[in-house]
């Protein structure tokens, strides 16, 4: 038992843990060390079972290349949402609502990537999902063009989700 869960550990884990420990304790002391790595070994195959599904990204240059994409659409999005936050000039009149976007992604690890930046970007809110048609709702806050925003969600984020993880 305790050999099929061994299998099961992420190394990424356990170094990220075994740092986080050392990081915490400020210090590189041999016997923190080895106490970051030894709890490191326990919590990641402790919660080995807890993650059924394994991910596997396909094209790490494409991860690296959509998360530059992420931060400088998140950075635009900011200045967008602080601008009518400031209530500064603009040419339309401000209009929020929904918009339901057909997604070809169906990979948990990928719609769970696309969950996140969604709603890390200001101005978007991942609100719903259906799983058996594949349709995201997405709440806008400056809805000016629906096609436009589908057709952006596509493009910009779910055709390199796709291309990394499918």
């Amino acid at each position: 038992m305790i050999r099929d869960r061994m299998k099961y550990i992420s190394p990424s884990m356990v170094a990220a843990l075994s740092g986080l420990w050392l990081a915490l304790n400020q210090t590189l002391a041999p016997a923190q060390i080895f106490l970051g790595l030894a709890l490191g070994l326990i919590i990641a195959a402790a919660s080995a079972t807890l993650r059924p599904l394994r991910s596997t990204v396909r094209r790490v240059d494409l991860a690296a290349l959509l998360a530059l994409t992420v931060f400088t659409e998140v950075v635009k999005s900011n200045i967008s949402v602080g601008r009518i936050v400031l209530g500064l000039p603009r040419k339309r009149p401000l209009r929020s609502g929904f918009v339901d976007i057909p997604l070809d992604l169906r990979d948990p690890h990928g719609l769970a990537a696309l969950a996140v930046i969604v709603t890390a970007t200001p101005g978007t809110v991942w609100a719903g999902h259906s799983a058996d048609s594949g349709w995201l709702k997405l709440h806008v806050l400056d809805l000016d063009d629906e096609q436009r925003w589908v057709r952006y969600i596509k493009q910009r984020f779910e055709g390199p989700l796709i291309r990394i993880f499918e």
